[in-house]
């Protein structure tokens, strides 16, 4: 049986992990390539020697753990440092999630599944999809949304978030476009009706009833 593939994307800070979980909740199949990109560079992964053999111990904690906030401070102001990180960890969190896309249909048991990507469209992948689902939010929220989740200056919010492809390209490439700046039930509401509305275009069966 083949599944809807739905990419969930979306600029840093719009939305995203409450969208996810939203469909989880919904009893819809998701996965996070933030959640493997975490996984495969834990230190005992391949991806974790190579990126201390390009960036050098002083991106590892005592522990040998990947120093994510020093790696990223590193890496949003250099865009060939960001683009080597990328070449590391993104061909094979593509490969995971491509494998997991095999074992929902294997399972038989959804018609469409969601893979929740950042950078779907800075690394060209939404091709990919069947359906593209992207998170928005007004540029004042998403950075205080940053600033306060990241503990980061403005500064370094703003470097993030325009090393990003712009908002606008996003929404103008999406299938279905959630604004996140209402309230959490508004949002609710909005994954709801993207179900119902995949649901029409998979008749697909068996999933959480909405209310």
């Amino acid at each position: 049986m083949t599944v809807l593939r739905v990419a969930l994307t979306g600029g840093i800070a719009t939305g995203k992990s409450s969208v996810l979980a939203r469909f989880t909740f919904l009893d819809v199949p998701t996965i996070d390539a933030d959640t493997i990109s975490h996984h495969v560079t834990r230190a005992s992964q391949p991806a974790s020697a190579d990126i201390r053999q390009r960036f050098g111990d002083e991106v590892f904690r005592p522990d040998g753990g990947l120093d994510r906030k020093r790696l990223g401070a590193r890496v949003f102001n250099n865009s060939e440092e960001r683009k080597t990180l990328e070449a590391i960890v993104h061909p094979r969190v593509r490969t995971a999630i491509d494998r997991w896309f095999s074992k929902v249909e294997a399972d038989g048991q959804a018609l469409f599944a969601v893979a929740a990507i950042p950078l779907l469209f800075e690394t060209g992948r939404q091709g990919d999809f069947d359906h593209v689902v992207v998170t928005t939010c007004p540029p004042s929220l998403q950075l205080e949304r940053l600033t306060a989740r990241d503990h980061i200056s403005e500064t370094e919010a703003r470097q993030r978030i325009t090393a990003q492809l712009p908002a606008e390209d996003k929404v103008a490439a999406a299938d279905f476009v959630i604004h996140t700046d209402v309230s959490e039930a508004n949002t609710e509401h909005q994954v709801d009706e993207i179900v119902r509305a995949l649901g029409q275009k998979s008749g697909i069966h068996g999933q959480r009833s909405l209310v």
